[in-house]
């Protein structure tokens, strides 16, 4: 017999490793199959769909008590258990053999807990009996065990179970130790089973009677083996008596045998028959196969011929030209009036030439003959469609621009200024914006003449527009005639300018710049548009330079690239006029620059990095020119100062410092913004000529030079006095010449001072050279020429006609100055200069001579 599975240690540990973390214990594992039944009916076997399963008797241990489970297991897609379904054996009412399974292998579960009830229980069929009958003793010993109580048990023989328990305990018994589950008895009786059989085809009076029958005859089946051996002896009496029965009935069988003959005989004569028609029907089989093959291949060779006509008028109909358009693409004539049907046209012929290519085709198709044919028709027809179509559209341009050109009402005529208005052209153009960008699809090169073509004619246009404009604006500000000249040494008009013609000039050029820069924004975005540039609508510099390997970003380059420099044909010549206007405003009045340059910057701002960036570039070009010229003036107005230098000796107050504190002053009227960097570099560079022409001019009068250094750098002073508080530039060199204006009075009052008291200071002088020397101070005092007598004749000699020398320090410090207002401020500083020096020498007399006396500080100081 071959090994059941219920001895599969392999099997046991896969359920036990199913039900892991349930706390559940497998204690009895055995394949199954199952199948449903219905109710009412005997299902047939086989007729439903067998499906393996595995049944596991499970325990749970809860205390001081423990449950039992039946558990389902089905497999998975890899062949691994997994748990189904779960069952509680306390609800298990009712263990069926079915019998209509004349095996015996297969039987039902009765559960009294089940949702529905309308819904057939499923059926379990085993190997053979001895699994069936594993599985229900493991059954029926759990419940007794565990719950003290069995189910009604239907279809199973009692002795049947009694004898085969009895000769298979050892395999229930080892199986039973091996799960160490519930103590399970290894014999099973039938008083301890206490199986309930019932029969359905036995009525209830019917039972009753057996049952008073049975109490009325003794059996005698207290114990398994006696009951056994009676079976045994009665089973023994029946054979015997049917052997007899069997002998007694011999003409019988001969009868039987006779007829079994005469049977085998005609069987064996159908069985020739029979052979003879298998031949037949199989010879007449494959002939039926062969005509079916046959016919199966004309019928597939009638649909791929089918399908293969479906697909080659489909090839046909996009080989063909269509009639509308073959008119268009094959004729000569390419006029405005069936411009719409020839964009349809090359529309169609664009889609063509795509379909015909090996992505929109398949492979095969495209090596055709006749689609190479095709092809190569419809390049021809390319070719000379994009040629009619390029020569069509340069001729537009030319023409529609010459005619614009020709009427004087689209420029500024004389006392009118016309603003420029491109609507009606872009109107006119955009309708042919689809038929280039199929241009370009068909042949990408045909695009740059075009682009050409239409960039010289527009250029024509706007350089007019922006030159008759530019000439309008001239002559429509009316200006004074009076030259600009800032450091003449005369008393000249050029300071003079009238500040209303500087802000109408500068009104002109912002004005000049407010029509035509958004005009030439519009013009560039409108033929990046048009020209089907593939740029993006802003342009990110950096993050194209970053994705610089990347093959869109390539292609975007190389069109920002053709597309400034067509912008650059587009615009050439056109920043001679923004020039022409700077040129004229520079003429009128130089300091125009400094509110043009913050127009311009302003202006080039405002614009972003988008397709009309080749206008930032026209703007920095001339804001390039405003600081050139600009520039330009301060140079000049350096040279004028310079020229100062050059003429004959200079007194007083040179009149660069007043004018250049009235240039300043204009100059801050016209400062705002980023014009501020412009003005303070022209301000260093006028303070530094100005400063260094003052020492150079001051080295002409050997005797008095400090004289000429103190009243320039006070008037300096004196005149950005204002200005320097609120400008930063200007503080810095106010805060320079007032240094350098302290060295000068320094310098000349020191020359002032030693021309009266140089005897008396020049003696303290040698006391303090011996005190570097490191002599002490004890023996001064009887060193050449520093003894007390030699003290005593430089006192007497220096301070005796002191206040004539003091009134000679007021005359000498009055005589050569040209500004009187600065006499008492440097008189001042002169007596405090010389009271410290003299409060120095008596310090020193003290510590040297100390029995000496000289005149105290306080004294003098009343005096002078």
């Amino acid at each position: 017999m071959a090994k059941s599975s219920a001895d599969d240690a392999e099997l046991r540990r896969a359920c036990q490793l199913a039900v892991e973390g349930t706390r559940h214990k497998v204690v009895f594992s055995i394949r199954t199959v199952k199948t449903h039944g219905t109710w009412g009916k005997s299902a047939k076997l086989g007729c439903q769909m067998a499906k393996p399963r595995v049944l596991a008797l499970c325990t749970k241990a809860k205390g001081q008590r423990t449950k039992a489970f039946l558990r389902v297991l089905k497999y998975s897609t890899g062949g691994v258990l997994e748990p189904a379904k779960l069952y509680k054996l306390k609800h298990l009412s009712k263990v069926e053999v079915v019998i209509s399974d004349p095996s015996g292998f297969t039987f039902t579960l009765g559960f009294d807990d089940l949702r529905s009830q309308s819904v057939a229980p499923s059926q379990w069929t085993m190997r053979n009996t001895d699994d069936r009958n594993r599985l229900l003793l493991c059954i029926l010993n759990i419940c007794k065990d565990v719950l003290g109580r069995l189910p009604k048990v239907v279809g199973i023989d009692v002795v049947e179970m009694a004898l085969w328990a009895k000769e298979n305990t050892p395999a229930v018994s080892a199986q039973s130790n091996q799960q160490g589950g519930a103590s399970i008895e290894s014999s099973v009786t039938e008083t301890e089973l206490k199986v309930y059989v019932e029969k359905e085809l036995v009525s209830q009076a019917e039972e009753e009677d057996k049952e008073a029958l049975l109490r009325t005859y003794i059996m005698g089946v207290g114990e398994a083996e006696a009951f056994s051996e009676r079976l045994k002896r009665e089973l023994q009496a029946l054979e015997a008596a049917n052997v007899h029965a069997i002998l007694e009935s011999e003409p019988l069988i001969d009868e039987v045998s006779h007829g079994l003959e005469s049977a085998t005989n005609c069987l064996e004569d159908m069985d020739e028959w029979l052979g003879m028609f298998n031949i037949k029907l199989r010879h007449m089989r494959e002939d039926i196969e062969s005509i079916e093959t046959r016919n199966n291949k004309l019928e597939m060779q009638s649909v791929n011929n089918k399908t293969l006509m479906e697909e080659l008028d489909k090839l046909l109909e996009q080989l063909s030209i269509p009639s509308e358009y073959s008119a268009c693409l094959i004729g000569d004539s390419f006029d405005e009036a069936q411009m719409q049907q020839n964009i349809e046209a090359c529309e169609w012929l664009t889609t063509a030439l795509r379909g015909l290519e090996v992505p929109n085709i398949d492979p095969i198709y495209a090596k055709m003959r006749g689609v190479k044919e095709k092809r190569g028709e419809l390049q021809i027809i390319k070719s000379t469609f994009v040629g009619k179509a390029s020569e069509y559209m340069r001729s537009y341009f030319a023409t529609f621009v010459d005619f614009m050109l020709n009427d004087k009402n689209y420029f500024s005529q004389q006392g009118q200024l016309k603003r420029p208005d491109h609507a009606e052209l872009r109107f006119k153009c955009s309708t042919y914006a689809r038929l280039l960008k199929h241009l370009k699809i068909l042949d990408k090169n045909c695009l740059g003449p075009l682009r050409k073509a239409y960039c010289s004619s527009l250029n024509l246009l706007l350089r007019k527009e922006a030159r008759e404009f530019a000439n309008e604006l001239r002559v429509g500000v009316k200006t004074s005639k009076t030259p600009s000249v800032w450091f003449e040494v005369f008393t000249g008009s050029g300071q003079n300018v009238n500040l209303a013609d500087t802000a109408t000039v500068s009104e002109a050029y912002a004005k000049m710049l407010t029509i035509f820069i958004p005009l030439l924004v519009d013009e560039s975005s409108f033929f990046a548009h048009f020209m089907c540039f593939e740029v993006p609508s802003t342009i990110d510099g950096n993050k194209i330079k970053h994705n610089e390997d990347n093959d869109d970003s390539k292609s975007v380059m190389v069109d920002i690239a053709a597309l400034n420099e067509s912008l650059q044909d587009l615009f050439d010549g056109i920043e001679e006029e923004f020039s022409a206007v700077v040129d004229w405003a520079y003429k009128i009045d130089p300091l125009c620059c400094i509110s043009m340059h913050e127009t311009t910057e302003r202006c080039l701002s405002s614009q972003k990095a988008d397709a009309a960036g080749y206008v930032r570039i026209l703007l920095d070009d001339l804001a390039c020119h405003i600081y050139m010229q600009f520039n330009r003036f301060v140079d000049n107005a350096c040279h004028q100062i310079e020229r100062n230098e050059r003429n004959a000796r200079q007194t007083g107050v040179l009149p660069y410092i007043p004018r250049f504190a009235s240039l300043a002053t204009r100059m801050e009227q016209y400062v705002a913004g980023q014009s501020r960097d412009l003005v303070d570099q022209a301000y260093t560079k006028f303070v530094n000529i100005m400063f260094e022409t003052l020492k150079k001019n001051s080295k002409a009068d050997p005797k008095n030079p400090d004289i000429f250094l103190i009243e320039n750098y006070a008037a300096f002073q004196n005149s950005l006095y204002d200005l320097a508080r609120v400008v930063p530039t200007l503080a810095k060199f106010y805060n320079e010449a007032i240094e350098a204006y302290e060295q000068a009075c320094t310098r000349h009052i020191s020359m002032i001072i030693y021309s009266q008291f140089d005897r008396l200071f020049q003696f303290a002088r040698n006391i303090e050279d011996l005190m570097l020397n490191n002599v002490a101070a004890e023996e001064i005092p009887f060193q050449v020429g520093l003894s007390r007598v030699d003290l005593r004749k430089t006192l007497k000699s220096s301070l005796s006609g002191f206040d004539k020398s003091s009134a000679a320090m007021y005359k000498k410090l009055q005589k050569n100055l040209t500004s009187e207002e600065l006499l008492p401020s440097l008189w001042d500083k002169c007596k405090k200069d010389f009271l410290d020096k003299y409060e120095s020498f008596v310090q020193l007399v003290a510590k040297i001579y100390p029995a000496e006396s000289v005149p105290s500080v306080a004294e003098l100081r009343h005096r002078i």
